[in-house]
């Protein structure tokens, strides 16, 4: 399905009653794109566009094509077609089956006969957290950050949709950076929602919200790579931290120096 294929996001109209600042949006696999802007903005609202694939009939007026045209029937109706993979902050699973139970039955409704999948998934999911998560555990009982985990791994390997929307990553306790890298090795549009400056300022394009709706569309010029630079130093340093923290470190008094000057760099470039 990711061959020639194309999403068109056409413009409709913020709460004020105001076009939105942008006539048409075109994603494409390998494209990467974030949606900024403050709570309440519509961020939520333009991925539940994408999602449900709108034909004008939601509160923004938006229309959602797929290869230039209304999607078919099958996209909307059946999820076993839908061409969107979306990952939202609730995913609490409240089916009492085993992960290995749950994943099949995925694999039978996307790809019949390719059980072998199975590993491929969960080790993948397991580079995403740091509690390990095994084909016998059940999905009521897992984390939020092993669900979510699992859930994007499915997206990737079994799902295999030519688009992927993930709503607040930052948000799961996952390794972020890691998913960022699978997500873009692979032939894969990945739309985020975001208030991470690091993952925003990572994306091919930046979708800011205002009042609603897309107030502009921003293509980064390569200006910014001595800020992500900076950024990607802090997030190391956090990413060490927080692995610290999780297996029981204590710190002396002057730990939070270390690297402040990275820190103020960072601020600095903003």
């Amino acid at each position: 399905m990711t061959q020639q294929f194309t999403l068109t996001i056409e413009s409709g109209k913020n709460r004020l009653g105001e076009q939105e600042g942008f006539g048409r949006i075109e994603i494409r696999p390998g494209d990467t794109l974030s949606i900024v802007g403050p709570t309440g903005s519509g961020k939520s609202a333009l991925i539940n566009d994408i999602e449900t694939l709108a034909q004008g009939d939601t509160i923004t007026g938006r229309r959602i094509l797929i290869n230039g045209e209304e999607p078919p029937e099958s996209f909307v109706r059946e999820p076993a077609f839908k061409p969107i993979s979306l990952i939202t902050q609730n995913t609490r699973c409240l089916a009492d089956l085993s992960v290995e139970e749950f994943l099949l039955m995925h694999i039978r409704a996307r790809r019949p006969s390719r059980e072998d999948l199975l590993d491929e998934t969960i080790n993948l999911a397991n580079t995403f957290t740091g509690e390990e998560i095994s084909l016998k555990s059940r999905m009521s009982g897992l984390s939020g950050g092993q669900t979510r985990s699992l859930m994007i791994a499915d997206a990737l390997i079994i799902g295999d949709t030519p688009i992927i929307l993930l709503d607040e990553i930052e948000n799961a306790g996952i390794f972020k950076d890691r998913v960022i890298q699978s997500l873009q090795g692979g032939n894969k549009a990945v739309i985020l929602v975001t208030h991470d400056p690091y993952l925003a300022l990572t994306t091919g394009r930046r979708i800011v919200m205002r009042y609603g709706g897309v107030s502009s569309v921003i293509e980064p010029t390569g200006q910014e790579q001595d800020l992500i630079e900076d950024l990607a130093l802090i997030e190391d340093r956090l990413h060490q931290l927080r692995e610290k923290l999780r297996l029981g470190a204590s710190f002396s008094s002057g730990s939070s120096s270390v690297h402040s000057e990275v820190v103020m760099a960072a601020v600095n470039r903003v």
